[in-house]
């Protein structure tokens, strides 16, 4: 378990370098936003993670049956991470900010829908004009 990277996992560099290639500048795990969002769009209030499936507990109900070691620990950990980031998402929803979550498989898969999904939202942002006149 030590050799598990909290950080720079293969998927998220992987988004990065595909969202830096398209000309999108980002801050990476941003340490002033409450759950360090692995990717942040300061300019469009719009945070993204990327979570690892046994971590975040992709589709947990057939996957808590599995674990067959050290149960009494794993179990609890896992489901205080999903309730975490459900925390983490209302936290930052109620700052103004947009949260997108994909899974590793995800982006290993489906690089491009995922990358779809945010851009057109940025876009969508891009689009609205800054000052309203009366």
């Amino acid at each position: 378990m030590s050799k598990i990277k909290g950080k720079d996992s293969k998927p998220e560099v992987k988004f990065r370098k595909a969202l830096w290639h398209l000309g999108y500048r980002y801050r990476k795990n941003y340490k002033k936003l409450i759950g360090k969002p692995d990717i942040v769009f300061q300019k469009y209030k719009t945070v993204i993670f990327i979570d690892g499936e046994f971590w975040h507990g992709y589709k947990w109900n057939e996957k808590k049956e599995n674990i067959k070691s050290n149960r009494a620990f794993w179990i609890p950990k896992i489901e205080r991470n999903m309730q975490r980031d459900q925390e983490v998402n209302q936290a930052l929803q109620q700052d103004g900010y947009q949260v997108f979550r994909f899974w590793q498989k995800d982006i290993k898969e489906n690089l491009n829908s995922c990358l779809e999904e945010v851009i057109k939202h940025l876009e969508n942002i891009d689009d609205e004009p800054i000052f309203q006149t009366p």
